[in-house]
């Protein structure tokens, strides 16, 4: 089996799973989602919502964070975690777009990629989110489910997204991940996969070799 009829098989049975994927972390405006994002970095999209639930009333658009002082933001939002390094990437990102964007979230990810704090995988979440374009996101969930179901060798994110985007159309790309972060969650977690009961068991590389070793 080609990786590619692999793919097919694995999303015809997650697309009955997860009918409606969708990003966890709540915004309104594409700036939001970027902030949003950026803060997501080693930090649950629950606690990232609780976080800007407070900011965004009040701050919300790349002019407001560019006011305001890295000790400022880092109030804001210290109990994401790594606070310090993310104040000082929100606060460049938005005097970038400021200055050379127009207050507007570039739509590429060459230019997504320059901004601070802005790495492919953030990158990814707005050019899928926002802008409807594909792209392949990689975060711990998908970086481990491609793994185990047999999708990629790869340990690296950036190769994992390279070597995926070659096998998966641009059309399913960005559904795609979202159902493997939502299995990642709440079938296929790191510690303990529950293979016996996972949907995906007769046609994931990992689940087949775990119900082998049962026998």
């Amino acid at each position: 089996m080609t990786k590619k009829e692999l793919f097919f098989k694995l999303k015809e049975k997650l697309d009955t799973l997860y009918e409606n994927p969708h990003c966890t972390l709540d915004y309104t405006t594409p700036f939001e989602l970027l902030v949003a994002t950026i803060l997501s970095a080693q930090c649950t999209d629950a606690r990232v919502n609780i976080v800007t639930k407070t900011i965004f009333p009040k701050y919300n658009t790349p002019e407001a964070f560019a006011s305001l002082s890295e000790n400022e933001i880092s109030k804001l939002i210290q109990s994401t975690g790594f606070y310090r390094n993310k104040a000082k990437n929100i606060r460049n990102c938005a005097i970038t777009l400021v200055n050379e964007y127009n207050s507007i979230v570039p739509d590429t990810m060459e230019e997504l990629t320059k901004l601070a704090g802005v790495g492919r995988k953030t990158a990814g979440v707005i050019l899928g989110e926002i802008y409807k374009k594909p792209a392949i996101v990689i975060d711990t969930h998908a970086k481990r489910l491609a793994n185990r179901m047999g999708l990629t060798k790869q340990t690296d994110p950036v190769k994992i997204e390279l070597e995926l985007a070659k096998f998966i159309p641009p059309e399913f790309q960005f559904d795609f991940c979202h159902r493997l972060v939502a299995h990642g969650r709440a079938v296929c977690k790191a510690q303990k996969p529950a293979c016996e009961t996972c949907i995906l068991k007769e046609t994931c590389k990992h689940g087949i070799k775990t119900l082998q070793k049962a026998k």
